[in-house]
């Protein structure tokens, strides 16, 4: 897959809300926007990246799963010039769900991070580890809670931080990159 021929086509998270979004799915991802309270500390870490990250956000606008995290990609692209994020629709995308397809289903959100060149960094998706272990706590059997989550956290703070972390994963392979390193002489 040309990536970045691809990466052309996907919208701002603005556009992609204006133009998939209801009204009320609008009014949901807003609220959730407004929830999300970036610590001093998560925007020092954004604001260090140096490498150009083009990020590809697979999701759908009806998807409860995405209300809950994309407006989280907003935040973080607003916090550092070094993140370039397009949002495509799942339902009108279907080569790329079936490129970004998680076990075996074309499950969104689907995040794949790209370096400035256009080569695949990584994929993540399509609920991090603490909404996973959010929701093992109320299944029965052998699944029960962790407890690695502080109770006093909101799940929300701890699915931004999985988030970030991800991110910074990625900021810092690409920060590493010999071939990289290489050509921008540091």
């Amino acid at each position: 897959m040309d990536y970045a021929k691809v990466f052309e086509t996907g919208l701002t998270y603005q556009n992609f809300l204006a133009k998939f979004g209801t009204p009320e799915q609008q009014r949901r991802w807003e609220g959730v926007h407004a929830d999300i309270k970036l610590t001093d500390a998560q925007k020092q870490l954004l604001g260090s990246f140096k490498r150009k990250m083009p990020v590809i956000v697979l999701a759908g606008a009806w998807c409860g799963d995405c209300v809950n995290q994309c407006p989280i990609f907003d935040h973080f692209a607003s916090a550092t010039s070094c993140l370039d994020i397009r949002f495509f629709d799942r339902d009108a995308s279907p080569e790329l769900a079936d490129e970004l397809s998680v076990c075996g289903a074309a499950r969104v959100p689907a995040v794949l991070f790209l370096s400035e060149d256009w080569f695949r960094c990584g994929q993540y998706g399509d609920r991090t580890l603490s909404k996973y272990r959010d929701m093992t706590m109320g299944l029965d059997g052998a699944a029960c809670p962790t407890g690695l989550v502080s109770p006093g956290r909101s799940l929300l703070d701890a699915v931004t931080q999985d988030w970030l972390n991800e991110f910074e994963r990625i900021q810092l392979l690409l920060r590493t990159s010999g071939r990289l390193r290489k050509l921008h002489g540091d």
